[in-house]
């Protein structure tokens, strides 16, 4: 290799030197400085990632981590053409905002005070101007130059569980989605419909409202036994759009006398509709209950409890309510039907035995154990012998009771589906059929990967 030790290198003619050729690499020594070239707006950018405080050199730029908290950056004195720039390194300046000091009487943007940077994704470059207005922003970007891993979405109660966010509606609202996955199974979204309980009666508990589960392959978390997954259409795969949530109310009570209690109301996300839980028994002289996504509890023996998973789909969202028994001092309804299990009858005897609400479902969805939708307790009779109140189901059922008071019953969970208890029948017969407890209001629930 050739040397060659100049002073100053200057062109034979004219007024342009050309150093090397086209393809040509030009590099100066290692350690050595160039000057008289001027800065062409750029930085040498730092590939070590800062993530505490520290004094920042013109020419130089950072990538900032704030993941683990703020912290301030502070600048160099600063001469007519420094630069410097910042870039949110984790995407966290919202939540971990990085503060730029100025250098002694240094300005930024005309004014001598500290800048705090707090948009997720931001990058800054600072360039220094003069004494009357200082550092001054020529480029601002909050633009993120990456594909979506995971998706982005708003919307209800919005928690976290691991790598997993779970948006919770307890009433209506909507779930909108501003970006989707590159991957196409991260967009497929694990969710929980429940639909509102059935209304108990004087004596047929109200059964659970319907029960809907899909568990994402993506999302670890452990499902109830109903879920929905293997059948794809029960699965939702979210595109960038608005999704309104319904979240259906419970059923009123109502005396078996005359009138049955009132059906919950449905729970609806996207395809998904869970249907309303079924009212504890009717109209006389059948005394039927009505269907639902459980059905709720019937009267006497010539009539069964409602029918459950009413509209049918696969899984099943619910089961039949049980029938109850007619007789003086031992009259008792039937229990509701829940998610995971069927109202029981209630039994003759001396005194008989009130149907007890069907067992609702567990999951795991919002990262601990809850169990929904279990079927309201029949109510029973006060009359002598007496037979007690039937007991709710696991997942929110109201527990039946013994026609004491009117209303009589306990009422269904709120958000949990569960049916209303029967009211039960009783001395004094004022009113003659005492009033069922309400339902209880149904939840939606959306889980999905997010890191």
């Amino acid at each position: 290799m050739s040397k060659i030790e100049v002073n100053t290198v200057a062109p034979q003619c004219g007024t342009t030197l050309t150093l090397g050729e086209s393809g040509d690499t030009v590099t100066l020594g290692s350690g050595a400085s160039q000057s008289g070239f001027g800065r062409t707006g750029t930085v040498n950018w730092e590939t070590s990632i800062k993530t505490s405080t520290f004094t920042a050199a013109s020419g130089e730029g950072y990538f900032i981590d704030t993941n683990s908290g703020g912290f301030t950056v502070n600048l160099p004195a600063g001469s007519a053409g420094d630069i410097v720039a910042f870039k949110d390194y984790r995407n966290t300046f919202d939540t971990g905002g990085l503060i730029v000091a100025p250098n002694g009487t240094d300005k930024i943007g005309g004014i001598n005070a500290n800048v705090t940077f707090s948009t997720e994704s931001q990058s800054v470059t600072l360039i220094f101007t003069d004494s009357t207005r200082g550092w001054l922003d020529i480029h601002d970007s909050t633009s993120a130059a990456t594909g979506n891993a995971f998706i982005v979405a708003t919307g209800g109660t919005i928690t976290t569980s691991g790598n997993c966010k779970i948006h919770t509606f307890t009433g209506p609202g909507t779930f909108t989605v501003t970006a989707t996955a590159a991957c196409a199974a991260n967009n497929v979204m694990s969710h929980l419909v429940v639909a509102g309980g059935g209304g108990g009666s004087t004596f047929g508990g109200g059964g659970a409202g319907g029960f809907r589960e899909v568990k994402s392959p993506v999302t670890p978390y452990t499902a109830s036994p109903l879920d929905g997954y293997p059948s794809a259409p029960n699965r939702i795969t979210v595109s960038a759009q608005a999704y309104p949530i319904t979240v259906g109310g419970g059923g009123a009570g109502g005396p078996g006398g005359t009138c049955g209690a009132s059906n919950g109301n449905p729970s609806i996300f996207s395809t998904i509709t869970s249907t309303a839980g079924g009212g504890g028994n009717q109209d006389v002289p059948s005394h039927v209950a009505k269907p639902g996504g459980s059905g709720g509890g019937g009267q006497n023996p010539s009539a069964s409890g409602g029918a459950g998973n009413t509209p049918p789909v696969s899984p099943p969202q619910g089961n039949n309510g049980g029938t109850g028994i007619g007789g003086t001092g031992c009259s008792a309804g039937g229990g509701g039907g829940g998610a995971t299990a069927a109202g029981t009858n209630a039994s003759p005897g001396g005194p008989g035995t009130s149907g007890n609400g069907g067992a609702g479902a567990t999951t795991n969805i919002t990262g601990s154990p809850v169990a929904y939708a279990g079927g309201g307790g029949g109510g029973g009779d006060n009359r002598s012998p007496g037979v007690a109140g039937g007991s709710g189901g696991t997942g929110g059922g109201g527990a039946g009771g013994a026609g004491t008071s009117t209303p009589g019953g306990t009422a269904g969970t709120t958000n949990r589906g569960g049916g209303g208890g029967g009211a039960g029948f009783g001395l004094p017969l004022s009113p003659m059929y005492a009033v069922g407890a309400t339902g209880g209001s149904g939840i939606v629930i959306i889980r999905y990967k997010f890191q």
